[in-house]
């Protein structure tokens, strides 16, 4: 082998690494917790009442009654703004039953920082993040919250959003990646909505959803990350 074999060798070897170290640093962000899932594989499903109409709430009321029925939870987190009585804000279908009515109109908050948005999975087990006004239930969606703002909107951050702002907060939000696999994130500390975007966008995510600020929760035992504690409207899970 000549030298000129063996630098160039050495040049792709070291530019691999390179890439398989950046890639490695942008899920390792220390200011968020990170869970990927492959809607695929994994199972994935939206919870906000038990068989008798009692509210989840948190996810120590959910992995208990899980684990009634011997399965365990890996990963939960809110899914979603919700009203005093813990009903949903806006769309929510569970298993294919549409249980709350999209919500198109204006007003004051988070959730009426339009474009807002709706992360949904499809019978197919297909994740999508649209905005609202673009959504359509074709009748195959198995589950669907609606949520907002965007956080990102066709690859573009929030217009919205000012890069230095002040308006801190716990954050936790979905991101679709161009892997088609979700991202869900929550910040461990308080950051503002540009910030909290830019992460969705750095890991590729076209289009990105907030889900909800400081009442936020995560559960995530093998990142040593177990909020149990809450009470919320609907409950994002993946089990086993």
């Amino acid at each position: 082998m000549n030298k000129k074999v063996i630098f160039l060798t050495l040049i792709t070897l070291l530019s691999f690494g390179f890439f398989i170290q950046f890639k490695k640093q942008k899920y390792d962000d220390k200011r968020f917790v990170t869970y990927i899932v492959n809607s695929k594989k994994q199972n994935i499903q939206f919870y906000w009442k038990n068989e008798k109409g009692e509210n989840f709430k948190n996810a120590e009321n959910l992995k208990f009654w899980l684990k009634k029925q011997k399965i365990e939870l890996l990963f939960a987190t809110n899914g979603g703004m919700y009203k005093k009585d813990n009903s949903p804000q806006g769309l929510y279908i569970e298993d294919k039953i549409r249980k709350n009515e999209i919500d198109k109109a204006s007003g004051n908050g988070n959730f009426y920082l339009k474009p807002n948005g709706i992360f949904y999975i499809t019978t197919s087990k297909t994740p999508n993040i649209s905005l609202t006004s673009d959504f359509i239930d074709n009748g195959k969606i198995k589950y669907a919250t609606q949520s907002g703002p965007m956080l990102v909107i066709n690859g573009k951050i929030h217009i919205a959003f000012k890069e230095n702002s002040t308006n801190l907060n716990i954050r936790n939000g979905v991101g679709i990646l161009p892997n088609n696999k979700i991202v869900f994130a929550i910040s461990k500390k308080e950051i503002n909505f540009y910030e909290f975007a830019q992460y969705f966008k750095n890991l590729g995510c076209k289009n990105a959803l907030y889900l909800d600020g400081f009442v936020s929760r995560t559960y995530l035992p093998e990142k040593k990350w177990t909020q149990t504690d809450g009470d919320f409207g609907v409950i994002i899970g993946v089990t086993k």
